[in-house]
């Protein structure tokens, strides 16, 4: 009966999250909305970690399950993704290459700020 109760929390919010979906046109996907609102209502306190617990250690413990639909359908578009397998090696090296540059350069911004910030401060730079 707990993992009932529990599944309907999941479920609650899953639904949830599909309702503001569709109010706000589709943009986001209702799965993903519901994903923020449950972490707001665990992160706010307004839905106590207990109430779902189980039922998360239950599916985190099977989630190999979840990957299974993906894997099957990597292996059906094998040719699909063989014909444009350069696109897809080129997209994803620059698009990894952008963005471990714009993380650097957010970092070393974030850094000089909070270096300016000490010495502001009265503080001494301790490298």
């Amino acid at each position: 009966m707990k993992f009932l109760v529990q599944a309907f929390w999941l479920l609650f919010f899953y639904l949830l999250g599909l309702g503001v979906s569709l109010l706000i046109g589709g943009i986001i996907p209702g799965s993903v909305l519901g994903m923020v609102l449950l972490f707001m209502a665990l992160a706010f306190g307004w839905l106590p970690v207990q109430r779902i617990e189980r039922i998360a250690e239950l599916m985190l413990d099977n989630m190999i399950l979840f990957f299974l639909p993906a894997a099957v359908g990597l292996i059906t578009s094998v040719g699909l993704i063989s014909a444009n397998l350069v696109a897809i090696l080129v997209a994803a090296t620059v698009s990894t290459v952008l963005i471990v540059a714009v993380v650097a350069g957010t970092q070393q911004r974030l850094e000089i700020r909070k270096r300016k910030r000490k010495i502001r401060e009265g503080g001494h730079e301790t490298r």
